[in-house]
């Protein structure tokens, strides 16, 4: 009986050991993409600017009808792949979505297809004080 609850507890143990070290281990790939790829810039670096560069709201249509940092074009990440070409490759782009981990992506891509100036807004839109602006419908 004892055998039996202490194989399945160390069952459990192990599980969210492997559980844990493989979330750890996708952060860390990811945060090295990001770095590898884009400049993460906070909310006054990314203000002072975003007047010189593309900036581009990569959440879904419906996120930034609700709000999105003003000046910001809405190119969600799933038309990226489509639409990349409509980025100019000589400008900053300047991106964001709600956290981080969409603008990495973004980035990863973008900078295989030879874009150099990438930076992504620490902390992405929830993080965001600046101005915003919304849709009235």
């Amino acid at each position: 009986m004892f055998l039996a609850v202490n194989s399945g507890l160390l069952t459990f143990n192990i599980v969210i050991v492997v559980l844990l070290l493989a979330w750890l281990i996708a952060w860390g790939l990811q945060y090295l993409r990001r770095r590898h790829y884009a400049t993460v810039i906070d909310e006054q670096q990314f203000q002072e600017g975003m007047r010189k560069a593309q900036v581009i709201d990569l959440r879904q249509p419906e996120d930034f009808r609700k709000g999105h940092i003003l000046g910001a074009r809405s190119l969600p990440y799933v038309y990226l792949k489509q639409q990349y070409s409509e980025l100019r490759p000589d400008l900053p782009v300047y991106m964001y979505d709600q956290g981080m981990t969409l603008s990495t992506q973004a980035a990863a891509f973008l900078g295989k297809k030879g874009y150099k100036h990438l930076y992504i807004l620490k902390g992405g839109y929830l993080k965001w004080n600046g101005k915003t602006k919304k849709s009235k419908y």
